[in-house]
């Protein structure tokens, strides 16, 4: 069944399994290493790393494989909140903070430098792919890393935004599904209009981008792989699926959280970090929802609810930790990454064997 094709064979990994670049702490380089080394591809979620973290990551999974890997980067927002909006924010978190034993955190401006100083290393270290979220990087940043050799990943959540992808060079694109965990890479269009479900979004690019295309949202096991092969994808990308591995970084609480969670419980809200992401219904999101076309922005509200989110599983209080995942958390598995890629290739060929 495991045809290679144009991405297995780009990317030189033997299964069309890509484990998505979650930020955050989620991608330990033991769990990119775990995934790559089975045949698939592991992607370092690298949107908050500061440079030198970043850097050192990347050394350690070198030296755990010997397999290509990607790292995930985020495009630079900078949107343009007032005070009022902050004050209002703040006076919404207070009594969060204040039952956290936490003060107010001073909100700077969002640089682009940060994202500069990630494109450096990437292209210091030679790391064989690279994906970016949040939009698409220019046609002279996707140059400079295909002289070094890098695969350029882009994300997607609408045809258009496909068509801008391939319009920038970018080699194969990701098409982010509503049914995905998290965040999604939406930033063409508003959130709403793109809330289109893979099975849908997956076929409709297909026929209007001549770059390869990577389904994502709501995967979780063979069936998911093999309908979206069928669909015309030419790989997956995996998220919530790997969240539950246990090589993965993620917090106790989000793991639990997907592992005895059912379909109607993730949720979209806009309450942890400003952009709309889905995660599992609880009492932050709940408290919040009233208020959240008045929240500032993303990056902003992420700032200001990082201390809470973080102090909040320090306390184990997963009431006030956002608990991400995609539509799909009764499928997830607590086992090796390993393990969980090699239940989908046995599942997909038992499928193709007995259809």
């Amino acid at each position: 069944m495991w045809h290679e094709n144009e991405i297995t064979r780009k990317l030189d990994i033997q299964y069309p399994i890509i484990q998505a670049g979650m930020a955050g702490g989620t991608t330990t380089p033991e769990l990119i290493a775990s995934v790559s080394n089975a045949g698939g591809l592991g992607t370092l979620g690298a949107g908050y790393m500061n440079p030198k973290h970043m850097k050192q990551t990347i050394q350690k999974i070198k030296k755990l494989t010997n397999r290509p890997f990607g790292v995930n980067v985020f495009i630079p927002e900078t949107p343009n909140v007032s005070e009022k909006k902050i004050e209002k924010a703040n006076e919404l978190l207070r009594p969060f903070r204040k039952e956290l034993k936490l003060t107010e955190p001073k909100v700077t401006k969002p640089l682009t430098h940060l994202f500069e100083k990630q494109m450096e290393i990437i292209l210091e270290e030679r790391v064989p792919v690279c994906s970016f979220t949040f939009g698409v990087p220019s046609k002279e940043e996707v140059q400079q890393l295909k002289q070094k050799g890098t695969i350029v990943m882009g994300t997607a959540t609408t045809v258009k935004e496909a068509m801008i992808n391939e319009e920038h060079g970018i080699d194969m694109v990701v098409m982010q599904g509503s049914e995905a965990g998290g965040h999604r890479g939406t930033f063409s269009a508003s959130f709403d209009k793109a809330m289109i479900g893979t099975m849908a979004l997956i076929p409709q690019t297909v026929d209007h981008v001549n770059i390869p295309v990577i389904a994502a949202g709501g995967i979780m096991d063979g069936r998911g792989v093999l309908a979206s092969l069928t669909l015309g994808a030419q790989a997956v990308q995996m998220g919530t699926a790997f969240v539950t591995s246990l090589e993965s970084g993620a917090n106790k609480q989000q793991i639990e959280a997907i592992l005895t969670s059912t379909e109607e419980h993730p949720v979209i809200t806009s309450a942890f970090s400003g952009k709309p992401a889905r995660g599992i219904q609880n009492e932050f999101i709940t408290k919040m929802a009233p208020y959240e076309r008045s929240l500032p922005g993303y990056p902003v509200q992420h700032t200001l609810t990082k201390q809470i989110r973080s102090e909040a599983a320090k306390q184990n209080r997963p009431e006030w930790v956002h608990l991400w995942s995609g539509q799909s958390p009764r499928l997830s598995k607590r086992k090796s990454a390993a393990s969980i890629i090699a239940d989908i290739v046995s599942q997909v060929d038992d499928l193709v064997k007995y259809r």
